[in-house]
């Protein structure tokens, strides 16, 4: 019955709790306190709850007066109570004790009707137990009897030759010993059985012998009715993996041991798959009669198949693996990975074969599912020949990543070995020759693994110096084109007391290797897409569809590559920025060429200008097959950005310089009132100061014609028009100093 709901009074309606929360069933104090906390502070809830408690207090007094009269004669209605229930004291007991003992007379007779059932249950067993025995012996005296009476018709010549009569005979004797089988089996462990069991086992062995002769007998004359029949009776004695065990031995074994020859695989080219062609032969020309005896074909018309075998799974197969195993052991030897992967295609492709003669999906399953199928798969060692193709790739590509940076060979797309073997290695992984699919998560793992141990070396290649950074070296010989690779070794004070570096030195690059590291990179980013088009049909092979994936994991090896692309440029543009700015320093020399040496007036620039310039025309002329024409005009700009940055500084230094001398002479010239030595020279009246800023200003209108000739705009050099601007006013002054 349902509670009856308590009503409580009614509080005003600034309470900060609803009254209903104090009548639910699960009412908690915490977590009433905890929800109202969140509302109001906790004098607050305090207060509350005192005023409600008073309007209870003053409720409850109101119901009690109001029901004064019921709470009063309470007691009242209570008076005699206890007598009445004295009276039924008396007949209580009794009713208890006369249940109790009728509960006790029909237990006693429940445990009688118990045991009168136990012991008809084990007469009953008994009865079987002893109809059973009763069954084995008929069975084995019916069996007994046809074969005395089978005994006795071959002692006539008319029934001798008699097959069919044969075959049905062993199918009657079949089916008594089906029941026999039975019976005993139910009877196992009774004394009676025990006596009998000599005459079954020489009911069986005689079974078994005929069923083997006739099996043989059918299988030699190719009788479809004979081996229907043994067939039949071999399924019904529940024996069916001895005949499919019989036909292994007799009829495949020797087959096997003919075809399976170790001198002839190893003496012919294709030997290996020559024996693989002869083993396949075997099922249409040995197993035709027995497929249309289980599988249907021309028995199938007659209704008369026999179920329950396979005998290309059971009988065919088995003892193919076990031939191979046995008298082919070389076949699954991975010291050679070249020989062992065209062992493993053409067995794998004479697996495939094998499968499709098997005709239905269900047999191809159950080929799969045999220990037989799954131990000719684990002879293949394919771990171990795939690290000794790991080797191979990771030695040769080890082998290239040197600290000595060798060209890359004749015909090779690309400039350096290390680049040509890293991408070798990459097309190796999923080529025919090496590729297996049942390793293609390893071989994907190696692609990535090969990117990211080249990208590690790129970046090793960033931390080397460069073999001629310094300004003696930039005078004798061009940084950019250098046609010496040789790797020199430079040794600095800074790196003593760093670790590895204090017996290490670090090994230095040329800046040809740089360009071709920077060139490499670019070419194999732009293969990684063919490389993916190489890898999708093999992924195919297996099933794999999750082509976004591969793809997203090459983008990341590629972002790593394309990473190294601006260090390596900042690397290469110092390098040519320094390489021309230790010729373009040469205007500090320009005031000792013209102070006090009465030269004439220059007309052309200085050859440290063309001295300069010289590495950027080689880069143009000697890398541009390597490299697009936007990262050498990349290239050009920075370098000369740079340089000229530096050329901007050194050649208002000159002109200041300059400037400060020449004020310096005019007023030691008014102090003495006389002119300065040597400060006109023979050319008209110039001064050595005009003529040195002349010749600076012919040296800057040089570079930037020269610059234009590259093919750049020199307002996209840096300060070269605040440059341009500076000896404007210089050469200006020049000539407004002439008289």
């Amino acid at each position: 019955m349902e509670k009856t709901r308590m009503n409580l009074p009614k509080g005003p309606d600034t309470l900060c709790f609803d009254k209903d929360e104090f009548t639910k069933e699960d009412f908690d104090v915490d977590h009433f306190v905890s929800e109202c906390r969140k509302r109001v502070q906790l004098e607050e809830l305090r207060d509350d709850l005192e005023l409600y408690y008073k309007l209870l207090k003053t409720a409850m007094v109101e119901l009690i007066n109001k029901d004064y009269a019921d709470f009063v004669n309470l007691s009242t209605n209570l008076v005699g109570m206890d007598k009445a229930l004295n009276q039924l004291s008396v007949p209580l007991g009794q009713l208890r004790e006369e249940v109790l003992n009728l509960r006790s007379s029909v237990s006693e007779g429940i445990r009688a009707v118990d045991e009168r059932l136990s012991k008809q249950e084990d007469i009953r067993e008994k009865k079987m137990c002893v109809l059973r025995l009763i069954q084995v012996i008929r069975s084995v005296e019916k069996i007994e009897k046809i074969l005395s009476a089978q005994s006795s018709k071959e002692t006539s010549a008319l029934e001798v030759n008699s097959p069919l009569l044969t075959g049905q005979i062993l199918e009657r004797i079949a089916t008594e010993f089906n029941q026999l089988q039975f019976h005993a089996v139910q009877s196992k462990g009774m004394p009676l059985l025990d006596k009998v069991r000599p005459r079954i086992a020489g009911i069986t062995a005689m079974l078994q012998q005929s069923l083997e002769g006739l099996l043989l007998e059918g299988l030699q004359t190719s009788n479809v009715d004979i081996v229907r029949h043994c067939l039949r009776t071999y399924a019904t004695i529940d024996k069916t993996r001895d005949a499919e065990a019989l036909v292994g031995q007799v009829l495949v074994k020797p087959y096997i041991d003919e075809v399976i020859v170790e001198e002839f695989v190893q003496s012919h080219p294709n030997g290996l798959q020559i024996m693989y062609y002869k083993l396949l032969d075997f099922i249409p020309h040995h197993c035709c009669l027995l497929r249309e005896v289980t599988e249907g074909a021309i028995s199938s018309e007659n209704g008369n198949t026999v179920p329950g075998y396979d005998f290309l799974v059971n009988s065919v197969w088995p003892e193919i693996v076990k031939g191979l195993e046995e008298k082919l052991p070389s076949l699954f030897n991975p010291g050679d990975p070249g020989a062992f992967h065209e062992k493993y295609t053409v067995s794998m492709d004479f697996v495939r074969r094998f499968e499709v003669q098997c005709g239905s999906q269900a047999t191809v399953k159950r080929l799969r599912a045999h220990p037989a199928y799954h131990s000719f798969h684990n002879k293949w060692n394919l771990p171990v020949y795939f690290q000794i193709r790991f080797r191979e790739i990771a030695g040769t590509l080890e082998a290239a990543l040197t600290d000595v940076l060798e060209d890359a060979p004749a015909g090779s797309s690309y400039c350096l070995l290390a680049s040509d073997r890293t991408w070798n290695s990459l097309r190796k992984c999923w080529s025919d020759e090496m590729f297996l699919p049942l390793l293609v998560h390893r071989l994907w793992k190696l692609t990535l693994q090969i990117l990211a141990r080249y990208s590690i070396f790129v970046k090793e290649l960033l931390l080397r110096p460069i073999s001629n950074t310094s300004t003696r070296d930039a005078k004798k010989s061009l940084v950019i084109g250098s046609k010496d690779p040789s790797i020199a070794t430079q040794g600095t004070n800074d790196d003593q007391g760093s670790g590895p570096c204090e017996t290490k030195p670090a090994v230095s690059i040329s800046s040809t290797q740089l360009v071709s590291v920077v060139a490499d990179l670019n070419k194999l980013q732009e293969q990684l897409p063919e490389l993916l088009e190489t890898i999708k049909p093999k992924l195919e092979m297996v099933g794999f569809k999750n082509f976004s994936s591969i793809s997203a994991a090459l983008e990341d090896s590629q972002l790593s590559l394309s990473a190294c692309l601006p260090s390596l440029s900042n690397k290469i543009i110092q390098e040519l920025s320094e390489s021309c700015f230790s010729y373009l320093k040469s205007a500090l020399e320009v005031p000792r060429l013209y102070r006090r040496t009465n030269k004439e007036v220059p007309t052309k620039a200085s050859s440290y200008v063309d001295s300069a310039l010289k590495p950027f025309y080689h880069l143009q002329s000697e890398h541009k097959n390597k490299l697009t024409q936007e990262i050498i005009q990349q290239w050009l700009e920075g370098a000369l950005s740079e340089s000229t940055h530096k050329y901007y500084g050194t050649v208002s230094d000159v002109l200041n310089s300059v400037k400060k001398m020449e004020e310096s002479l005019k007023r030691l010239k008014q102090a003495r009132k006389t002119s300065p030595a040597n400060s006109v020279g023979s050319s008209g009246g110039m001064t050595d100061d005009d003529k040195i800023r002349l010749q600076l200003a012919l040296d800057v209108e040089h570079l930037g014609a020269q610059i234009q000739k590259m093919g750049l705009q020199t307002s996209s050099i840096k300060s070269f028009p605040a440059l341009v601007e500076l000896v404007v006013a210089a050469k200006a002054q020049a000539t407004a100093d002439q008289p």
